[in-house]
């Protein structure tokens, strides 16, 4: 773990009262405060189905309250955590066997049911899930402990795909609740998770309330990333959402709040002298931050249009706009992420080299681009996504593009992605996320490489037959040397039909106050294993 010690000027806890009066928030700094952790994240939580929406802060939802068959360790390695597996010798079978003490927050037991369930419900919605069933022969209990995944032929990595930590992990749900119809609530929030949500106290977009579930038991094994023992040690947790950066980061200081999950990097050199305060580096890979567009409308159905706007925008532009510590990015022109195993940036050169204006405004031109406007929708209230649009909107004017920025907050923006009209509708051009390295490190379980149109694909909805032909060699390749081959065709396949545009790769940096301990490293920002002193 990457540590330093940080600093600010003392702020007054009357300012925070006032900002949770303001908005509604009613975070109780009583009695139990030694043992409530009070956590601001990097966004507001509305979404309360982590399957469903591909939300970074509802997938950190769902590992507070539910849990997965398989965890993932700090060294991104499958570990047991529901579940024992075996895998038959010819690779078609495998077995899960649960282990015991497994009940729901009601108290009802885990059953196979249940995880048959679930996963049919997670393959729904997720890219490696959906792959996976279409080579499943049978989901099947086999008695009240144990069920069975019988595939028609083997595939490369089924235990990693139900591993990753990512945006629609595999989460386990009682059979009633995972039995939803695709696009209704969840009449519920019962999990087998560490932690009871509690629904009275929340606030939409202002407050997440989560209690220790003293029905839980976690594994013998240590806690490293969602693997391991997931024993909570604090009473509560609060996720208190604060809008404005500056404020969070006097309320650390002033130890109103205990957590920030993604401190601002500009805001970092005020927190370098004081010695209650600790930042850190807890998941070494990162995310990835991209745009996406919208492959449905003009300008960019035409997939000379798309290139042409690749072509336009340099990574260290992007890179030192949203982070400037060269310490926390790197320039990364992988569709997977780099510094994992299948990392390649072929097709992608531009992109690290500063971008290519002249080749940009060639292919504008060789196209017949006649100036239709491009709208990039800009979150503003999101710190690790604002910068990004403004500075791909000057890249891409500079090559002759005709740009307008649309700013809104970002769960507004995330409920306008969904929109398939033309952005002079109230559609849009192209969009700009974060994804973590662990959601999109191979061809199987990255979403944004699915280009099936309309059907499964990401926000954007390319469709490319060949490169869906090229995703299911990946997965039916039985040795790491042709999985790497089909993954670097994949690479400069998307780099030729613009899939999506990787913008560079960053570290999130956490900051806690010195009376946590024990903060877990890991992909994710978990709040088991921790401890708070009096």
């Amino acid at each position: 773990m990457s540590t330093s010690k940080t600093a600010l000027r003392p702020f007054a806890l009357k300012h925070l009262s006032a900002l949770m009066l303001a908005s509604g928030l009613s975070v109780a700094l009583n009695a139990q405060a030694d043992t409530t952790v009070h956590a601001v994240m990097h966004s507001a939580l509305r979404a309360l189905d982590p399957v469903s929406s591909s939300a970074t802060i509802a997938r950190n939802h769902g590992y507070m309250i539910y849990d997965t068959l398989i965890g993932i360790d700090a060294n991104l390695e499958p570990q047991p955590q529901m579940a024992d597996w075996a895998i038959s010798e010819d690779g078609l079978t495998y077995t899960f066997t649960l282990r015991e003490g497994l009940t729901w927050h009601d108290g009802t037991p885990v059953t196979p049911a249940d995880c048959i369930a679930s996963l049919k419900r997670w393959a729904t919605f997720d890219a490696g899930g959906a792959l996976l069933m279409t080579y499943t022969e049978s989901l099947s209990a086999i008695d009240e402990h144990s069920f069975a995944l019988t595939l028609t032929e083997p595939l490369g990595d089924v235990i990693g795909l139900m591993a990753k930590p990512s945006a629609m992990a595999t989460f386990m749900m009682p059979e009633e609740v995972a039995s939803v119809a695709p696009g209704e609530p969840l009449p519920n929030q019962i999990g087998s998770g560490p932690f009871r949500f509690v629904a009275d106290a929340f606030q939409p977009g202002v407050q997440a309330v989560y209690e220790r579930f003293d029905g839980y038991v976690p594994r013998s094994e240590p806690a490293s990333g969602t693997a391991g023992s997931k024993e909570v040690f604090v009473d509560r947790v609060e996720w208190i959402h604060m809008p404005d950066m500056q404020t969070t980061v006097n309320a650390i200081n002033s130890g109103d709040i205990d957590y920030i999950e993604r401190t601002p990097f500009d805001l970092l050199p005020l927190l370098d002298a004081n010695p209650d305060i600790t930042t850190g580096v807890l998941d070494p890979l990162g995310m990835l931050t991209m745009a996406r567009m919208n492959f449905l409308n003009s300008p960019f159905d035409d997939p000379r249009i798309r290139r042409a706007a690749l072509l336009a925008i340099g990574q260290e532009d992007v890179m030192a706009a949203l982070v400037g510590d060269p310490r926390y990015y790197q320039t990364c022109a992988s569709v997977y992420g780099c510094n994992v195993p299948l990392a390649t940036e072929v097709g992608g050169e531009s992109l690290i080299q500063g971008g290519d204006p002249e080749a940009a405004r060639a292919l504008l031109e060789e196209a017949g681009y006649a100036q239709t406007p491009i709208v990039l929708l800009q979150p503003s209230d999101v710190a690790t996504l604002t910068p990004q649009p403004l500075v791909v909107a000057q890249a891409l004017r500079q090559a002759g593009f005709n740009v307008e920025l649309r700013q809104m907050d970002w769960q507004t923006l995330v409920s306008q992605r969904s929109n398939q009209s033309p952005a002079s509708e109230g559609g849009w051009s192209m969009i700009f996320t974060n994804f973590g390295v662990d959601s999109i490190w191979n061809p199987s379980v990255n979403p944004l490489l699915i280009s099936t149109g309309t059907d499964q694909s990401w926000f954007g909805w390319p469709t490319d037959p060949e490169m869906e032909q090229l995703r299911t060699d990946y997965a039916l390749a039985q040795t790491d040397d042709a999985r790497r081959a089909m993954a670097e065709a994949i690479q400069q396949r998307a780099m030729e039909q613009a899939t999506f545009i990787p913008l560079g790769q960053f570290q999130n940096v956490i900051a806690w106050r010195n009376e946590l301990s024990d903060v877990v490293e890991g992909p994710i920002p978990v709040f088991w294993g921790m401890h708070k002193a009096d």
